[in-house]
């Protein structure tokens, strides 16, 4: 997405967040098509989201942030991420976290 006034960027516990979460259902529930189908649907979605990142409802914190969190869903999962203004106008959507929606987000972002 060459045109988009949003740059990509992931943080490394995003990564770590995806790679546990394909582990396990590589691994433990001995599904590695399902890992890599979730993968892809992750990349997915979050290039399809890049394009217009701040078209969306934010997620309610109970803490002031200095960038607003908004999410993605995936399936049975929650792509975070926030967006930054960064020098010259452009934009960087900043991929966070990649939680189970079961989990406790709210100590986790």
């Amino acid at each position: 997405m060459p045109n988009s006034k949003y740059k990509l960027r992931y943080l490394p516990l995003f990564y770590e967040d995806l790679n546990e979460k394909v582990e396990y259902i590589a691994i433990e529930k001995r599904n590695p098509a399902a890992a890599l189908r979730l993968v892809d649907y992750v990349e997915a979605a979050i290039l399809e989201r890049l394009p217009i990142a701040e078209s969306f409802e934010t997620y309610p914190s109970m803490f002031e942030r200095k960038h607003p969190y908004y999410r993605i869903y995936v399936d049975n999962f929650i792509v975070f991420y926030v967006i930054i203004d960064a020098e010259g106008g452009q934009k960087i959507m900043e991929v966070r976290r990649f939680l189970y929606k079961g989990q406790d987000r709210d100590s986790m972002i």
